[in-house]
């Protein structure tokens, strides 16, 4: 009998990286002159929010279409350079090495490691070739002349996401029973009902709930503890103002967050 072909799927965020690839590189695209400085605020904010307490699928489609429509006109050639030169400061320190490790393990056993993300593309496969793994699926953004023209073509969040997986499956012959995937999200839950092995790591209350329920393995990864690092008034030029209210934003963040954790001791 032959040897089922296994998979081992990944998501990104927070999954394989304590930070969000969507927006790691803000100050470096701020830096290049991509962004401007109303935008490099608007990431910031966006990036705590989400580092505390998370997306709703509404608010994964809303930053969505703000990223589309900013990277309108970025040259393909400009954002590989600097994500290429400044990817051992930016992403390699927030990658978790529980992640690294377990990436190592599935591919010491013969498994095919995918990253599979509802980030674009561009930013997350320089991030794959870090961790040494070949094949991405992720959102994809249409390209002319060697520029974003600011229109998804595929976005990989929640169902789209399992059919990607279904698809990927089929086209190379995975046994998705004997298969494994990892995620953070409940909005990922559809794609993890799809292997014979699920993983929660570091699962959103939904998602932890849901794999209780079911019976799944739930890991945490802790190494490196996610840092929220919020701009300083030099780097994005904005006033104090702005700042104390980045900082009052991510308090009330931490606020919510063990609001939450204490209400899931207390049930």
């Amino acid at each position: 009998m032959a040897t089922p072909k296994i998979a081992a799927f990944f998501d990104l965020d927070k999954t394989i990286i304590a930070t969000s690839s969507a927006f790691a590189f803000g100050k470096q695209f701020f830096n290049n002159g991509l962004i401007t400085r109303q935008e490099a605020i608007d990431m910031y904010l966006t990036k705590a929010s989400y580092m505390l307490v998370g997306q709703s699928s509404e608010k994964m489609d809303t930053t969505r279409d703000t990223l589309a429509q900013m990277v309108q006109g970025w040259s393909i050639e400009e954002i590989q350079r600097i994500t290429t030169g400044t990817m051992r400061t930016v992403v390699t320190p927030a990658i978790y090495a529980e992640a690294r490790e377990l990436i190592q393990e599935h591919q010491a056993r013969g498994h095919d490691v995918i990253i599979i993300s509802a980030s674009a593309s561009i930013l997350v496969e320089p991030i794959a070739r870090e961790l040494g793994v070949n094949t991405v699926v992720a959102t994809e953004m249409e390209i002319v002349d060697g520029q974003l023209t600011g229109e998804v073509t595929r976005y990989l969040k929640g169902p789209a996401k399992a059919e990607a997986v279904q698809q990927f499956a089929d086209e190379h012959g995975y046994d998705l029973e004997a298969s494994f995937a990892y995620s953070d999200s409940a909005t990922d839950i559809p794609m993890l009902e799809l292997v014979g092995n699920p993983v929660a790591v570091n699962p959103d209350r939904a998602l932890r709930k849901h794999a209780l329920s079911e019976g799944w393995d739930t890991r945490s990864f802790k190494d490196p503890v996610p840092l929220i690092q919020m701009p300083n008034a030099r780097e994005v030029g904005i006033g104090a103002g702005v700042v104390a209210g980045v900082t009052a934003i991510v308090v009330g963040g931490v606020l919510i967050s063990r609001a939450l954790r204490k209400e899931k001791r207390s049930a």
